[in-house]
């Protein structure tokens, strides 16, 4: 299910499309290539831009490097080799995708990216993670009233969104001077990400009892599962948690009043993947007028408003 939200952003593409206008894939093969689909919203991209290609008559080959650098940079030659109508990227460390994302268009295959900003493709489609980044700063900052130590995870800054919605909160924090950020900052892992969340909140909380910790913040929602879960254990209900996806059980815990979990911003991972696949059909079809991104709305969710959003994100059946 779609959220009925306007897109905040002018000046680019909409996500909100007509279906019946998508020119058809009919007799196109599409590459996919993921980093990986072990998290909620990797998976959800992954399989709508694959139900898209499908459903628009295309045939997608796609590929899925399980959160391996090398082996995506593997299926990456692959598909060059089968020459297909076009490919789509999806995540990844942007630094080690370059040169062979380069290698696509050098291949005279038009490329196209899910959340992957890069000189090479066509159209990234993305949510706009730098007023995510603004959201869920501002939403902590004034749940803190302005003032108080948090928690950081920063092991992903090599990912772009990451880098985004992390510089974003640094930029918010420029103007909360007396809010500060507790160094080192922790590193979030892959796998295992709960659990090492977990392990490094727990210990932190350890040193710094009890009014010392206002909030911990992480660029996506694994890492706020495990920071949660060791808050709500130790009984620090001062503490609050923030980030960004909107995975279904943190939107669960988001809702439960009794979880530290303060925020998540909710994005809509299949309508991105799809909107993706629309863009490419569009570009085959002859269109040149693709902006740089098309923007798909995200939505802060809250305590407030968890319960509603939880059935508007199509995460619970319609009563």
């Amino acid at each position: 299910m779609v959220i009925a939200l306007p897109a905040h952003s002018e000046g680019n593409a909409s996500a909100a499309s007509n279906d019946s206008a998508i020119p058809s894939l009919k007799g196109k093969r599409i590459g996919i290539t993921a980093i990986g689909t072990d998290h909620y919203w990797d998976l959800k991209a992954y399989q709508g831009a694959i139900d898209e290609v499908k459903r628009l008559g295309g045939t997608p080959i796609a590929l899925d490097a399980g959160r391996n650098d090398n082996r995506q940079i593997a299926q990456i030659q692959t598909l060059i080799a089968q020459k297909p109508d076009a490919i789509i990227e999806q995540l990844g460390t942007a630094s080690v995708l370059e040169p062979w994302l380069q290698k696509i268009r050098q291949a005279n295959i038009p490329l196209f990216t899910i959340d992957t900003a890069s000189p090479a493709s066509l159209n990234d489609t993305t949510s706009d993670n730098f007023f995510i980044g603004e959201q869920l700063a501002l939403k902590l900052v004034n749940d803190i009233h302005g003032e108080g130590n948090i928690l950081v995870f920063n092991g992903f800054y090599g990912v772009p969104v990451c880098a985004i919605r992390y510089d974003q909160l640094k930029a918010v924090l420029k103007y909360y001077p007396k809010v500060h950020i507790i160094e080192p900052e922790l590193r979030d892992v892959i796998p295992n990400t709960v659990q090492s969340a977990y392990a490094q909140v727990s210990q932190l909380l350890t040193k710094y009892p009890k009014g010392q910790i206002a909030a911990i913040w992480a660029a996506w929602d694994v890492p706020q599962v495990g920071a949660t879960q060791a808050v709500d254990a130790a009984h620090r209900n001062e503490i609050k948690t923030y980030a960004v996806d909107g995975s279904p059980d943190v939107v669960s815990l988001v809702k439960d009043p009794k979880s530290s979990a303060a925020a998540v911003v909710a994005q809509q991972p299949a309508l991105i993947g799809k909107t993706a696949v629309d863009n490419v059909a569009r570009y085959l079809a002859g269109d040149r007028s693709l902006p740089p991104y098309t923007y798909v709305p995200s939505i802060l969710v809250t305590k407030d408003n968890a319960a509603q959003l939880q059935q508007a994100l199509g995460q619970i059946a319609a009563k």
